[in-house]
């Protein structure tokens, strides 16, 4: 029992090794693309990560898959209860995955 400080202070040395490592790392060339709107940095993300000169292809593949994502309709839970046609699947993973945390299957 005299022993948990040190257990709990164990975690000390990952987190400085991550506080230490993490200024050196390149941000997601998606997170620079969508979300700072700074595409050179992207365009060099890309290259960094892909090892290649041309990544035209890759931008244009994150910009379609952002407006794709923008034009997508978020729905709540009562509207896909309500809804004929989703209500049996909805309904089937919300019983499936009440039985997962019954069953005792995430112990072991």
């Amino acid at each position: 029992e005299s022993r948990w400080p040190y257990l709990f202070g164990a975690i000390i040395v990952p987190s400085l090794i991550q506080v230490v490592i993490l200024p050196f790392l390149p941000e997601s060339p998606r997170y620079l693309l969508l979300e700072k709107q700074n595409t050179s940095k992207a365009e060099k993300a890309f290259q960094r990560f892909l090892g290649k000169d041309d990544v035209s292809h890759e931008i244009e593949e994150v910009l379609a898959e952002s407006r794709v994502q923008r034009n997508t309709k978020l729905v709540s839970i009562l509207h896909l209860l309500r809804t004929r046609s989703v209500r049996w699947q909805v309904i089937t993973v919300v019983v499936t995955m009440g039985c997962y945390q019954l069953c005792g299957l995430n112990a072991v």
